[in-house]
């Protein structure tokens, strides 16, 4: 308390100057460890309604700033994202972070600036609307007169009115009118909000200016702003099925902005024409409190990246997911499809892994050798999938997004849903025991292919195909004691879960692109294939340009972590459950089976270490990032935890075999 009568003390003295003093009064209000936030600005309050004097110097020093400096910038575009968009947004945060911008002293907005640090967001945020509207109370505005505030409400006008205007042009887009139509073939909600403004800050200005009291209200403009509200969740719904972009996000995010500040105007203007003080005072304190947050994060990132990245990373989730559902069995047919799926990709990946020591023994230069491990991998993966064969690591990635989707979806169904977690629980399960007929299908083939291709090798040339050294070396990879085999498997886990979102991605931007129908327009290859082949193709690359982008960005992944390492002297590798049983075959033909059976049992268990060790890593970010995408709270996240360890406790074989036949009241995916 005596801190803050000394620089409240300070107003008092004509020469102190107004920005200096109120940036001492917020230094001051920055609570200690043992003060609250709201406990320092109710001090000030009562400080100020039992001091006249340091209460009229305090207002004189607040509205002396309202009439020197312009306060249009602030109310009109503090907190409000710019028009020069995500990235470009971006780069001026992290260039003025480290050079500060210079002071306008014209402008209010600057001042603002001055006053409050970077580290001051917390407090404010955590400081409740009524200790505020308790402040602004005890400052008794109403003591200064009418005079007082003229040119504040000028300015308030003149920002409503700027706000009106980018409303109107924002919701003109042409990406909200191809999302949404209706807002070009019938009257759009944007326009009707823009004009009920104007007139609304016309008749304030011709009312309040003669000094009538017959002030008109804000209520139709409330009713405007809720269906303008609708319009703009139609749009994002649009956008989660025909494809969302960070442009679009930004956009949203914007409009809603000016929206909220259109009627935070709205209703101070109106409360202050009408003299009404505890509404002014109640709107001032919203008002207020957002300016002064909007001050403190000017140049924040992380949060400015999480509220224009949430539509895009739902958007790509959701394709994810959607991929995912194929990974996904229910009957025993599912299962034994799955498996045979999964042989097929074992059997590449041998070949795959042959090939790669191939490469290795061809004394590449580095950036070569890399390059071409990249391309094995890339596009032996997109092979795989063109062939209709399955990859087991690449399903946790996907199943866990459809997984978090149908959590989504429970949470979103209301309490009686949520309380019900069965249906989710029978997906976890399902999920569960395809992706052990993934395994097994991966595994199962890739060492006895290996086996039979170096054997194979070795009758046709007298020679194995990897010498008894790097027979042993591939041993001593896949070790989980004597190497890093296990944190390299993570590595490949993360690499894993960054390929699925690669190929959300891809499916997001070919639907919001139309690429198929842009293809559709080229003459040449119409000419080339003939039309319905031509056709077929593009239905092909529209279906599925995200696996296959996923596939090969994956191959770049695996193949240039290594590279990476070596390029900065990291120990980065990684090691995959598939090939790594591949690499065990072909060392065991190499030894000619000689080897003791401690190595070989050793390199086996490193095998499956490793193979957990991708599907828990590369699951448990898809998961983490489909339910933050989704706002799914943690209590649904315990409950659902819950209910699959009651069913792997009481039904475990719902876990591990599937049922002969579909149930009649199975979920349905």
């Amino acid at each position: 308390m005596s801190r803050l009568l000394d620089v409240l003390c300070t107003f008092l003295d004509a020469r102190t100057e107004p920005v200096a003093g109120l940036a001492a009064l917020a230094a001051t209000l920055r609570p200690a460890r043992d003060e609250t936030a709201e406990g320092n600005v109710r001090a000030l309050a009562t400080l100020l309604d039992g001091r006249a004097d340091l209460r009229e110097a305090l207002r004189g020093a607040l509205l002396g700033l309202t009439r020197r400096r312009h306060s249009v910038l602030l109310l009109a575009t503090a907190g409000i994202y710019p028009e020069t968009g995500l990235f470009a947004e971006t780069w001026r945060r992290i260039i003025h972070r480290l050079l500060p911008e210079a002071e306008d002293e014209a402008q209010l907005k600057d001042s603002l600036q001055r006053i409050f640090q970077p580290r001051d967001a917390e407090w404010l945020a955590q400081t409740p609307a009524a200790a505020w509207q308790a402040l602004i109370a005890a400052l008794r505005f109403e003591e200064a007169g009418p005079a007082g505030a003229v040119r504040f409400v000028e300015d308030l006008l003149e920002a409503l009115r700027i706000v009106a205007h980018r409303i109107a042009a924002a919701g003109l887009e042409p990406e909200m009118l191809r999302l949404d139509p209706k807002l070009e073939n019938h009257v759009s909600p944007f326009l009707a909000l823009c004009e009920e403004a104007l007139g609304l800050a016309q008749t304030l200005e011709a009312k309040v200016g003669a000094g009538e009291t017959a002030i008109p209200d804000a209520r139709h403009l409330h009713v405007l702003h809720d269906q303008a509200k609708e319009a703009i969740e139609r749009v994002r719904r649009r956008a989660q099925q025909l494809g969302a972009s960070f442009h679009l996000t930004f956009r949203l995010r914007r409009l809603s902005q000016h929206m909220d500040r259109l009627l935070h105007l709205a209703d101070l203007a109106v409360a202050i024409g009408h003299a009404e003080r505890e509404p002014a005072v109640r709107q001032g304190a919203m008002l207020w409190s957002e300016l002064a947050l909007a001050a403190c994060r000017r140049n924040e990132l992380a949060g400015f990246w999480r509220e224009n990245t949430e539509l895009v990373a739902l958007r790509v989730t959701e394709n994810a997911g959607q991929s995912g559902e194929r990974y996904i069995g229910e009957t025993r047919t599912d299962w034994f499809a799955m498996l045979r799926s999964a042989a097929g990709g074992g059997c590449i990946i041998a070949l795959m892994a042959a090939h790669k020591v191939h490469l290795g023994t061809l004394g590449l230069a580095p950036l070569v050798e890399v390059l071409a491990f990249c391309l094995n991998y890339g596009l032996g993966f997109m092979l795989i999938h063109m062939l209709g064969f399955t990859v087991a690591t690449k399903q946790p990635a996907m199943t866990a997004n459809t997984i978090a989707a149908a959590i989504g979806e429970m949470q979103a169904g209301g309490r009686d849903r949520q309380r019900d977690p069965a249906p989710v629980v029978e997906l976890v399960a399902r999920t569960v025991r395809t992706q052990l007929a993934a395994i097994l299908g991966n595994v199962g083939l890739a060492a006895p292919v290996a086996m039979l291709f170096g054997t194979l090798i070795f009758f046709v040339s007298g020679r194995h195909f990897v010498t008894p050294e790097k027979a042993i070396s591939l041993l001593a990879e896949i070790n989980p004691v004597a190497s890093g085999a296990v944190f390299f498997a993570a590595v490949a886990g993360v690499c894993l879960f960054l390929a699925g979102l690669i190929a959300g991605y891809y499916d997001n931007l070919c639907v919001y692109n139309r690429i198929p129908q842009r293809l559709l327009q080229l003459g040449w290859p119409r000419r080339l294939f003939g039309a319905q082949r031509w056709r077929r193709i593009t239905d092909y690359i529209g279906a599925n340009l995200g696996a296959l982008a996923g596939n090969f960005f994956f191959g770049f992944l695996l193949g240039g972590t290594a590279g990476l390492g070596a390029l900065l002297g990291l120990p980065l590798d990684i090691r995959h459950i598939a090939f790594s049983s591949a690499y065990w075959g072909y060392a065991l033909v190499g030894l000619e089976f000689s080897v003791t059976w401690q190595p070989a049992a050793l390199a086996a268990f490193g095998v499956l270490l490793i193979g957990l060790t991708n599907l828990a890593v590369s699951f448990y970010l898809a998961m983490w990032i489909g339910l933050k995408a989704r706002g799914v709270d943690s209590g649904q996240r315990l409950r659902l935890g819950r209910a699959i360890l009651r069913r792997l406790r009481t039904r475990p074989r719902e876990f591990f075999l599937p049922p002969a036949k579909k149930r009649a009241d199975g979920p349905r995916q």
